[in-house]
């Protein structure tokens, strides 16, 4: 019966108001604050008439507190991407003109006339708020320990480039503890055999023994100039006290995304996609490559493809499916870009995962390997199969099957 504008932004947010024939109730401006959203609920339904039932509400964005406050006043909040804004502003004006009170009027005559185009926003469970932010947590804490590993092994590189050689990790446990022990060439040569194999025994790593660990590093260290071992180690001091909290912190979120993943299936769901006794997460986590954080990862930034079983959304929402542009005699096949980069991480993970787990996904990495195809091509396809191979497990309530034979080669 109404249809609402809302064009968000940091400090102040502009509303426009249409009836359903699209003659204008009003607009006005509303800060950014508790006060200026109570405000601009009350004036929604003042100046529209109807219940929020009635009341359809388009903005730019799924999520936040705009949007959280007007689904919890009940009115109907409809999302759409901001590049089909982008496109649909070109029908008012051809000129390129641009501000918050158009914004607001194409969203509202956008939503009455072209409502195809947006998502209806349901709310989320609080479960699934909370893993969706532990799992960016994650994403953000093993991000900052690559970062402090990389410095760390750039500061042994400067004076110390025999410990380079000790593992692929430098954020490793054994490597940060090894370091305190043998922070210089010159303390390597005075540490005793014993003191080592202890280390290496608690850490229990197999790949090096105490003799040819202190063999390697008492091989003949570089020249550097004076001063520099010593701003090296104080260097590296201040890094391992960040990378050891990074690691407890790193800890206890994988802790919690499993504690959430479990607890996502106690979650009531719908008839239609109920199962015999096994639960979105079980059926997910059996498929090769799915650990924690792509689990987690699945779960919360692809929820709702993932609760319809919708494979070809999910599929778009990951990146895996190309873009066609064709036009006359030019048809190109590009890569899709406009997806969300935390669920397309996730599920390159997953496929590359996979293909080192599972027969049949390395089987149709070499295939297309051979046909020419690049590295982030092959994994694509993998992860376009994963998630319809996914999503027909969720509708059948079935486990993975590593034996099963796929249909082409049972036909």
């Amino acid at each position: 019966m109404a249809y609402v504008g809302v064009d968000w932004a940091s400090a102040t947010h502009y509303a426009y108001a249409l009836d359903a024939t699209g003659q204008k109730l009003g607009h006005r401006a509303f800060a950014h604050s508790g006060t200026g959203l109570t405000e601009l609920v009350d004036w929604i339904r003042s100046t529209s008439g109807h219940e929020p039932g009635r009341i359809a509400v388009g903005i730019e964005v799924p999520h936040g507190p705009v949007v959280e406050h007007l689904m919890d006043a009940g009115l109907l909040v409809h999302a759409v991407n901001p590049k089909q804004l982008d496109r649909l502003r070109d029908r008012f004006t051809m000129a390129g003109a641009k501000d918050d009170r158009l914004d607001a009027f194409v969203l509202a005559d956008s939503l009455r006339t072209d409502d195809k185009f947006y998502r209806l926003l349901e709310p989320m469970h609080p479960t699934i708020i909370e893993l969706r932010e532990w799992s960016r947590i994650t994403e953000d804490l093993s991000t900052e320990r690559n970062r402090l590993a990389n410095r760390f092994r750039h500061q042994l590189w400067r004076y110390f480039p025999q410990f380079l050689d000790l593992s692929e990790d430098w954020a490793r446990q054994w490597i940060l503890d090894l370091w305190e022990v043998v922070p210089t060439p010159a303390k390597a040569r005075g540490t005793r055999t014993v003191t080592i194999a202890n280390l290496l025994k608690q850490s229990r790593v197999r790949k090096w023994t105490a003799d040819s660990l202190l063999a390697h590093l008492r091989t003949v260290p570089i020249a550097v100039a004076p001063g520099v071992t010593e701003a090296c180690i104080a260097h590296c001091r201040i890094i391992i006290t960040r990378l050891r909290l990074v690691m407890e912190q790193l800890k206890t979120a994988l802790k919690q995304l499993e504690r959430l993943c479990s607890a996502v299936a106690d979650l009531p769901v719908a008839p239609e996609t109920m199962t015999d006794g096994r639960c979105d997460p079980d059926i997910l986590r059996s498929l090769p490559g799915v650990g924690p954080i792509v689990l987690a990862a699945l779960l919360s930034e692809g929820h709702d493809a993932i609760v319809r079983r919708d494979a070809p959304t999910l599929r778009a929402l990951s990146g895996v499916v190309p873009v066609t542009r064709r036009s006359g005699k030019q048809c190109m096949v590009v890569m899709r870009q406009a997806c969300p980069h935390r669920l397309r991480t996730a599920v390159y993970h997953w496929a590359r995962v996979a293909v080192m787990r599972d027969p049949h996904c390395r089987t149709r990495y070499s295939d297309m390997r051979k046909r020419g195809h690049s590295h982030a091509r092959a994994l694509r396809s993998i992860g376009s199969r994963l998630i319809g191979v996914a999503c027909v497990m969720l509708q059948t309530g079935e486990l993975f099957d590593a034996n099963r034979m796929p249909q082409p080669a049972i036909a």
